[in-house]
């Protein structure tokens, strides 16, 4: 029985692991195989035959609508089930892919259980589910604390919770007041404020501090509680009526605000992982004219 293969394309290294290792720890009879954008990917699909293609949208050198519009070009890849691996959910984007003949979606930030669900269906559309060397594994029992991120590059081992630090590390835009100074706001609306999406939900947050390859965010406790290498996407506004800046990445550090347990604010630290010029750019100019300042917008 030949192996099912499939291609993940995405420029950001933690993206590519999250996904083969969520896909083999259900499917380990699968092939996988991985490109750093579009580019690399059709040379991969010119000599090698995929049954599925799981592709981030927004990547350098070649997107992955525009991949998706280079496949549907080619006769032996019209048919081959394309998911679009992607942060973008406004409507006209999902009907620009539609229209491109992508097969399906899969939103990002995304469990595990959300990527094999969608992988399955694909597969199963293709007639190449009963292909599969083996099948899924029993799922783990759920202990209250999942974190399919976390379990997938880790195994399974307790995340570590760090410490709070006491001001931005070097190369950070510093805050306006510390938290010592004031309370943050807990308003979702506002000038500077930012959504972090999660795979269980969206949160209102305050950026801290940020720099080019992390930002410090607080966020109001709630439950769940955010895990340590949990994938995540933080949405930024571009100024008065601009287009959203969505950034990809994964919670490095989970800490209490405050130096108490009950702590009411949590602070964040979301490292990126996007290599996209245009997003690296914007952060850029982003920390250059201090936007980053005005975003710790203090209480009442």
């Amino acid at each position: 029985m030949s192996k099912v293969s499939v291609l993940v394309v995405d420029d950001a290294p933690f993206i590519r692991d999250l996904v083969k290792k969520g896909l083999r720890s259900h499917f380990p009879g699968i092939r996988i195989e991985e490109a750093v954008n579009g580019r690399k990917a059709q040379q991969l699909l010119d000599r090698d035959r995929f049954d599925l293609i799981l592709c981030d949208w927004e990547m350098p050198e070649m997107s992955g609508l525009e991949l998706l519009t280079w496949c549907r070009a080619h006769e032996n890849l019209k048919t081959t089930p394309f998911i679009m691996v992607t942060s973008r959910g406004d409507k006209e984007n999902v009907v620009q892919a539609i229209q491109s003949g992508v097969s399906d979606f899969i939103g990002k930030p995304f469990s595990n259980e959300q990527l094999t669900t969608k992988v399955r269906k694909a597969l199963a559309r293709a007639g190449k589910l009963d292909a599969l060397a083996a099948s899924a594994p029993p799922r783990p029992t759920n202990t209250g604390m999942a974190n399919d991120s976390l379990a997938a590059l880790t195994g399974g081992k307790a995340e570590i919770v760090k410490p709070a630090s006491a001001a931005p590390a070097p190369g950070f835009a510093a805050p306006l007041v510390q938290p010592s100074a004031a309370k943050p706001s807990a308003a979702s609306g506002g000038r500077g404020q930012g959504q972090l999406r999660l795979a269980s939900g969206t949160l209102p947050c305050i950026i801290k501090a940020l720099s080019l390859k992390e930002g410090l965010l607080v966020i109001k406790r709630g439950e769940p509680l955010p895990q340590v290498l949990e994938s995540a996407v933080l949405d930024l506004e571009q100024g008065e009526g601009g287009e959203v800046a969505r950034l990809n990445g994964y919670l490095h550090a989970v800490a209490a605000l405050e130096p108490k347990p009950d702590s009411e604010w949590l602070q964040l630290t979301f490292r990126f992982v996007d290599r996209d010029p245009q997003k690296l750019d914007y952060l850029s100019r982003l920390i250059a004219r201090g936007t980053a300042q005005r975003h710790f917008v203090p209480g009442a």
